[in-house]
């Protein structure tokens, strides 16, 4: 046993000279382009984790949601009724849009939310802005992917970090990203029969 402990030490004390190595490199800071994307459940859910997370740091926040604005989310009760110092929340969407059913309105609702969106981005106060289903409204045509593309690399304050979620992200999004995560479906509740859910979904 104490051999294995001497091996496992050993092998751990080389592993952490490497790793410190590559992190000594690492010196580099500024705000980020962050893509969460995929058919996977769990793109929102870390997004929403990131701005906890930056809450938590007591760093400025905003939140735009692109569709979800129709139902319920236990995301925007806790920032509304607890961290509306340090984040503000706005719902812009009307719902998704097999339920709208009315492209004019949901292109109006999505110009409005991405006006939004670079007022807030471009207040240099806020250091994260997630803007939630963003891809979704890219998707249908109802903002333009070229502007969205120009402003994010050429107007966004060098500090601040921008969150953009949903599925099918547009390819030149992910091209001036800085981390794109893909949501990968395994399997979902949905299939077997299990409806959304309080405190899963939303």
């Amino acid at each position: 046993m104490t051999q294995n402990n001497d091996r496992h030490a050993m092998k751990m004390a080389k592993k952490k000279t490497a790793r410190d190595k590559i992190m000594a490199t690492k010196t580099g800071e500024r705000g980020l382009i962050i893509v969460h994307t995929g058919k996977g459940k769990g793109k929102s859910s870390a997004a929403f984790g990131m701005i906890f997370r930056a809450i938590a740091h007591g760093m400025p926040s905003a939140v735009v949601q692109f569709i979800k604005g129709g139902m319920e989310c236990g995301e925007r009760n806790l920032i509304r009724d607890h961290f509306s110092d340090l984040c503000a929340f706005h719902t812009m969407g009307e719902g998704f849009t097999w339920e709208t059913q009315d492209k004019t309105r949901d292109t109006e609702m999505a110009a409005a939310a991405w006006e939004k969106s670079k007022a807030l981005i471009r207040d240099e106060a806020n250091q994260m802005v997630l803007l939630d289903e963003i891809n979704i409204a890219l998707r249908y045509g109802y903002i333009d992917i070229v502007d969205v593309v120009a402003f994010l690399r050429d107007e966004k304050p060098a500090m601040t970090h921008v969150i953009l979620t949903g599925r099918n992200a547009h390819a030149d999004l992910i091209e001036i990203a800085d981390l794109v995560t893909e949501m990968e479906l395994v399997k979902h509740p949905f299939r077997s029969g299990i409806k959304a859910q309080v405190g899963v979904e939303f």
